[in-house]
């Protein structure tokens, strides 16, 4: 399930369970309709689980936000294990996380 609220300008998308291929679509609708620039704040807390086709749909997201920079897209409130994913992905050279 994909949550989305906005608030002066801050898109916030709050994952909750698998992050996997399957949520895809469901992803790509909380971002396809924004303009490039927008800021992003994508809240892991109740992310389990997610695979490298998650993080494929966060380069897409980066993409369509036409690589802003590190500022524009934070990630925040990562378990460990979602945290090391990551970190061995090297994606803080891409995202904000904290």
């Amino acid at each position: 399930m994909i949550a989305v609220s906005e608030n002066e300008g801050v898109v916030t998308i709050t994952l909750d369970g698998k992050f996997v291929f399957s949520e895809h679509r469901e992803f790509r609708d909380t971002y396809k309709d924004k303009p490039p620039k927008t800021r992003y704040v994508l809240d892991f807390r109740r992310v389990t689980y997610m695979d490298s086709a998650a993080l494929g749909m966060l380069l897409l997201l980066n993409e369509h936000n036409k690589s802003g920079g590190t500022d524009l897209i934070k990630i925040v409130n990562c378990t460990p294990q979602v945290a090391k994913v990551f970190e061995i992905a090297n994606f803080s050279q891409l995202f904000t996380i904290a």
